[in-house]
């Protein structure tokens, strides 16, 4: 993104900072740039700090957002896990759109701001034990959800094969990721056509596939004096329930602590809910669907997503070689 497109960017961030009824004293800056915006709000006048979410024009509407909000309330009063809260502008809508010359108009949320830092993998037995607890705080997540009662205009997008890997998908189609000549069309084709053949030999009953979070990776954790948040839930929507590991790894899946970190998210999991060994079985399937996914969003967002210029090509080469590794173990549909 240019210089002049960030700056315009910026006062529409200025724009929904005024909306929500705070000053023009408010230091504004950028946190990263992904899917949306996100800034870092410090307002003089009251002290406090908030954390800005633009969303990106045409992403989500206002009612997905709404709903998103209101399943990130119920899950916080019910004790399931905790959440940032949500500011209100004056008048008491959550969802506003800012606006500013320049710029297209983008719907914005204000969350007062959480304290704790992104967990790591190279921390020792510590990262175990937060997959650990991530697995026991996705179960719960997982019993709110299959029991929790949607208001009635509840929407929210679907990550099933045909949204995920299909022509119209969210992220656009992996066939246009980065680095993809003939041999890797050949090879993730096939990887493809398996992970719809398992997922459609899975099935889709109440058990297996509702709301999930959808991006529960570590980008997406806060830890506070061993306290696991959660937050970014603008991602959430109906899939199957091991999509939120596959989300738990995401970009790094190739990671050499995978397998212990798998392991010892079943583990807490298992510590609040049952998990079948069908579920089980499909781990894997499920983080090649997202791994599949991750080359689209690639090759759709690399020229304005950081994350997705850096990791590029290479993404596309890694997925290939974890494709290569996943076909020749399951290959099949198998027994569910």
């Amino acid at each position: 993104m240019t210089a002049g497109a960030e700056d315009a960017t910026l006062a529409v961030a200025r724009d929904a900072v005024r909306r929500f009824g705070l000053g023009d004293a408010c230091a504004v800056a950028l946190l990263n740039v992904s899917e949306n915006h996100t800034y870092r709000v410090d307002d003089p006048d009251n002290g406090r700090r908030y954390a800005l979410r633009l969303h990106r024009p045409g992403y989500r509407t206002a009612a997905q957002i709404e709903s998103e909000l209101a399943w990130t309330d119920a899950l916080s009063a019910d004790g399931v896990v905790e959440t940032p809260p949500v500011s209100a502008a004056p008048g008491g809508t959550r969802v506003v759109t800012a606006s500013a010359d320049g710029a297209e108009p983008r719907h914005a949320v204000l969350f007062e701001w959480l304290t704790g830092s992104e967990p790591g993998l190279d921390d020792g037995p510590a990262a175990i034990e937060r997959f650990a607890a991530l697995g026991a705080i996705t179960a719960r997540m997982h019993g709110h959800a299959r029991a929790w009662r949607a208001p009635a205009a509840f929407t929210r997008p679907r990550w099933d094969h045909e949204h995920t890997l299909g022509p119209d998908g969210h992220w656009g189609r992996w066939q246009d990721g980065l680095g993809i000549g003939p041999d890797e069309l050949e090879l993730l084709t096939r990887l493809d056509e398996t992970i719809a053949a398992r997922l459609r030999a899975y099935g889709q009953g109440p058990e297996r596939f509702g709301l999930v979070h959808a991006d529960l990776r570590l980008a997406n954790l806060l830890i506070d004096e061993g306290d696991v948040r959660v937050i970014d839930f603008d991602d959430c929507g109906f899939s199957w329930f091991v999509y939120d590991f596959a989300t738990a790894v995401s970009f790094i899946e190739d990671h050499p602590r995978v397998p212990e970190l798998r392991d010892a998210w079943v583990q807490g999991y298992r510590t609040v809910a049952e998990l079948e060994p069908a579920a089980e079985a499909e781990l894997d399937t499920a983080v090649m669907l997202r791994r599949l996914l991750l080359v689209a969003w690639v090759g759709s967002h690399h020229t304005f997503a950081t994350e997705a210029a850096e990791l590029g090509a290479g993404f596309t080469a890694g997925t290939c070689a974890l494709a290569e590794a996943y076909l020749s173990t399951h290959g099949s549909t198998g027994e569910v």
